[in-house]
């Protein structure tokens, strides 16, 4: 939490990070020139904002691109601001704000267990439905077969679609298409991938959930912050996240 607060102390970080919630998966030099500073400074304020969790680089062919991370600022929202004010929930991170022309969003956190623990709370019903608001998944996790995502008050599945990669306990490709309702369902098939990668006693959890249309609802990514949240929640502490923000999600999409 120390390094989150760090970041955001300093103003130009907190531009920087006002710039990739206008626009994300923006380069360096696309960062640079919107400010009146060298390119090497704005990376030096990159690498903080890295170090910190809010922002996450990614290769896309000689490029690199730049994306905000929100869930460090979830976390920071769960941990203190839920406790003094529940009024602002949803407030520090309104996803549904969000820029609805991106169309690939990158989700990073750091959860205290084994890749081994990580890849089961994944992929078994029982654990998901702990940290996704009651929510199970249903799969034979081999490459190729189907899976669902249910709740026991919805009258039809929330999500479903097909494994594209399955390699436990490192990595897991999934199409994914939201049919909680008929509108979200209009948006058609996108793509999310689970990254799992050790880094001392703990591991790092990349989600990346791409190859969403150009006016994809906000609710079909915004809800990832609350997930992420409550897993790393669940695995470290053995308790379910139940803020207003997180249960304002599990109804909307129910």
């Amino acid at each position: 939490m120390e390094l989150v607060f760090k970041a955001l102390s300093d103003p130009t970080r907190r531009e920087l990070l006002d710039e990739l919630f206008r626009r994300d998966g923006q380069t360096l030099g696309a960062l640079a020139g919107r400010f009146d500073m060298t390119r090497v400074a704005v990376a030096k304020h990159l690498r903080l904002l890295e170090a910190a969790g809010l922002v996450v680089s990614r290769r896309s062919g000689r490029e690199k691109l730049h994306y905000l991370n929100p869930v460090p600022i979830r976390l920071v929202h769960d941990r203190w601001v839920n406790k003094y004010t529940e009024g602002w929930a949803a407030g520090l991170v309104d996803l549904k704000r969000d820029m609805e022309a991106n169309v690939e969003k990158v989700f990073e956190i750091y959860i205290r267990t084994t890749p081994e623990q990580l890849w089961r709370a994944i992929t078994d019903p029982g654990i998901r439905a702990r940290y996704q608001f009651g929510a199970r998944v249903e799969s034979g996790w081999t490459p190729g077969s189907a899976y669902q995502v249910t709740h026991p008050s919805a009258p039809r599945p929330l999500i479903e679609g097909e494994n594209l990669e399955v390699d436990p306990p490192r990595r897991l490709v999934q199409s994914y298409r939201a049919v909680w309702d008929d509108n979200v369902a209009a948006a058609g098939t996108s793509r999310v991938t689970w990254e799992i990668e050790p880094v001392g006693n703990s591991c790092r959890l990349t989600v990346t959930h791409d190859q969403l249309s150009e006016n994809a609802d906000p609710h079909l990514y915004g809800g990832w912050p609350m997930i992420l949240s409550g897993l790393k929640t669940w695995l470290e502490t053995g308790q379910e996240l139940t803020t207003p923000g997180s249960l304002m999600y599990a109804r909307s999409s129910q």
